[in-house]
């Protein structure tokens, strides 16, 4: 028997000989239903395509992305070496949407890092608190969701002014609200728990319980919805360039991109369409990702 198949079969035991196995054996088994879902491997194909492409940005644009070229602006597709054309001052718009991909990437990390971290702290300290607290924290949250997200953002990119990380901050300020209550509703079931009772009794206090016991739980959770939302984030963000208080010019930001082409859009579709057909690839690759994630974290959602 080789040592694959050796290692095949004591993850997928039934019965693990230790908490570090079993955890093993539960990654593994939930990496093989993931596999098994063929447009969820796609979402993340895509996704690891972006990644690798936005890293290796400086090998793969064929031309200077800032690089002007006024004799061979608007070139349609595949002319000169520009495979997707050029903007109206002769940039390249496959190098453009190439070093925008790293542009697209930071901003789904930071607020992929800022929004669930609020959200989470502030749903479990207002689930398990409760009271006062519970009542002043979800009526804040209230108040977040009542406006649509991207006039909310609108709104303190204009307080805070135009440019690329305080769009970020824009955004995460919005994103955090719906986290928050996902995150309060899971504290309330799992803080009435005969386990969490019995860690009471051995002494250990609310920091504690929330930090060690509570977050690791709301986790999964929260994995799913900020996957499935990076979708609404990267059209938050490409709203805020579309109208200018995003990354700011020359950045080759997709929807400051789109704004430049929406001018030429009758005759030289390609550029606004082209970091269009971006945005909509990546929205969907991370809304295909999300929908197998929750197949795989939520068993519950399957039933």
């Amino acid at each position: 028997m080789s040592e694959t198949q050796t290692l095949r079969q004591w993850l997928l035991t039934e019965t693990p000989t230790s908490r570090r196995h079993a955890k093993l054996s539960a990654l593994y088994q939930g990496w093989l239903s993931f596999r098994s879902n063929t447009m969820a491997m796609v979402g993340l194909g895509i996704l690891i395509a972006l990644i690798l492409i936005a890293f290796a940005a400086p090998l793969l644009a064929p031309h200077d992305p800032f690089s002007q070229d006024l004799g061979n602006r608007l070139a349609p597709l595949g002319t000169d070496g520009h495979i997707f054309g050029t903007d109206s001052l002769g940039r390249d718009i496959l190098s453009r949407l190439i070093y925008g991909a790293r542009i697209t990437l930071y901003i789904v990390a930071l607020v992929a890092l800022i929004a669930p971290v609020a959200g989470l702290l502030v749903g479990t300290v207002s689930g398990y608190v409760g009271g006062w607290a519970d009542v002043v924290l979800m009526r804040i949250t209230d108040i977040f969701l009542a406006f649509p997200r991207l006039v909310l953002a609108l709104a303190f990119v204009a307080a805070l002014g135009a440019g690329i990380e305080n769009a970020v901050l824009a955004i995460s300020l919005t994103a955090w609200p719906p986290y928050a209550r996902i995150a309060r509703a899971e504290t309330l079931t799992i803080r009435s728990s005969d386990y969490i009772s019995a860690i009471k009794l051995q002494g250990a206090g609310p920091i504690r319980i929330i930090t060690k016991h509570i977050w690791p739980l709301c986790i999964s959770s929260l994995i799913v919805r900020v996957t499935l939302d990076m979708a609404g984030i990267i059209l938050a963000a490409a709203g805020l360039g579309f109208l200018g208080l995003g990354a700011q010019p020359p950045s080759p930001e997709w929807g400051a991109m789109i704004s430049e082409g929406r001018r030429f859009i009758l005759d030289h579709w390609w550029v606004a369409t082209v970091p269009g057909l971006a945005i909509f690839t990546v929205s969907l690759a991370f809304n295909l990702l999300g929908d197998g994630l929750r197949d795989v974290l939520d068993p519950k959602a399957g039933e």
